[in-house]
């Protein structure tokens, strides 16, 4: 059976009608669907609501805080299932020096709270209720052990238990919270009123973009000629998001899922220009980079087509740095083992091979003093999200 998919991005929508795809600059002055339908009525008429599937990348991820025991199981576990949902790690906080921690200024999306197995006892106390009185959420979750569960359920209002994410064994049970997560991504893309209206032209649900790439992974291989170990680097309007396979991590966290995810959401090249700009200034390397790319630092006071070149591939960089052993905050990924890198999104309507050869021949010789570099895949059709929407969604 023929379907018709739509991918809605931050800045522009990619429609995909028998195998072929087309994108269109989104009209920001027009609700979503009504873009969609004064541009592409005349292929969305062809389709019954039942054979259109939607995803959406426009919201740009949700925003989380963890706090838990220690920085080597609950800690690291549960930022790992947070990654794998899309969630964007605002700040982690180690609970026996949770009164050292200043709390975050901005509203949060979701609160997670875990830490020991379950036979051991209550952990949390008054401290972590003092904490949490100074922090703005939306929702709060623990997934923790049990004999804690009493204690949070009566000083916490609204709090959500389930499963504890670490076995006796050490072990993870991420099922639960990567539901629940992936679930609240999904109600935040809904929830948008323009995205709403697009279940006016289908009757199936709507997922994040992020999400549908991710299940195209374990078909790249086949469809795109990706050697393992691959990444994908995915960047658009909003965000710059990053795709890996497991071979690449060494940490000894057991989970069921082959691949992983990071989001970034301020790192796209348009709606977070200004915080794209700011992690350049901010980053040791960029203007040694900048030199290298044969430009100076006023690229950034500019609005041309090189000057947009030039944060792409500093989007790329960026990325790469920030899942390199050389930054504590995000997974350590063994980027020396990297066979391919496959390059998506809006970036390849700008940027060419030798564009993205030149980021990797700095970042591979200066930062990783590695003399080897991954070949290049670059997904000039936009083939990644149509793959996961046809074979990674059931």
């Amino acid at each position: 059976m023929k379907k018709l998919l739509i991918d809605v991005g931050s800045t522009y929508f990619k429609i995909c009608d028998d195998n072929k795809i087309e994108q269109y600059f989104r009209n920001f002055e027009k609700d979503i669907k009504d873009d969609l339908l004064d541009t592409c009525s005349h292929i969305i008429k062809k389709y019954n609501k039942e054979d259109i599937f939607v995803c959406s990348s426009a919201n740009g991820g949700l925003s989380t805080l963890i706090i838990g025991l220690t920085e080597s199981f609950s800690i690291k576990y549960a930022t790992h299932i947070a990654y794998n949902a899309g969630i964007n790690i605002i700040d982690t906080v180690l609970y026996p020096k949770i009164e050292d921690y200043s709390p975050p200024f901005e509203i949060l999306d979701v609160v997670i709270i875990v830490g020991g197995i379950d036979n051991r006892k209550r952990i949390f106390d008054q401290k972590l209720i003092d904490y949490l009185k100074n922090v703005k959420y939306r929702n709060i979750v623990y997934v923790g052990g049990r004999n804690d569960i009493d204690f949070l359920k009566e000083n916490i209002e609204n709090i959500k238990i389930f499963k504890n994410i670490i076995d006796n064994r050490l072990q993870v049970n991420e099922e639960e919270l990567k539901e629940y997560l992936t679930n609240l991504y999904q109600e935040d893309i809904v929830g948008r009123e323009d995205i709403k209206h697009l279940y006016q032209i289908t009757a199936n649900q709507i997922y994040p973009t992020p999400y549908i790439v991710n299940k195209a992974l374990p078909f790249i291989r086949d469809q795109l000629n990706a050697i393992d170990p691959f990444i994908v680097i995915d960047i658009g309007g909003a965000t710059t998001d990053i795709h890996y396979s497991k071979d690449l991590v060494s940490e000894n966290v057991v989970m069921e899922s082959e691949y992983d995810r990071l989001v970034f959401k301020k790192l796209g090249v348009y709606k977070s220009k200004e915080n794209l700009i700011f992690s350049a200034k901010n980053n040791e390397f960029v203007y040694e980079l900048l030199n290298y790319l044969n430009v100076t630092e006023n690229i950034f006071e500019e609005n041309s087509k090189n000057s947009l070149k030039i944060l792409m591939q500093l989007a790329i960089f960026l990325v790469l740095y920030k899942v390199s052993k050389y930054h504590e905050l995000y997974i350590d990924l063994k980027l020396e083992r990297l066979k391919s890198i496959v390059i998506t999104g809006g970036i390849v309507k700008v940027l060419t091979h030798e564009d993205i050869d030149a980021i990797l021949n700095f970042f591979y010789k200066k930062i990783l003093r590695h003399n080897l570099t991954p070949s290049i895949i670059i997904d000039k059709d936009y083939k990644i999200w149509t793959i996961g929407m046809q074979k990674g969604i059931k």
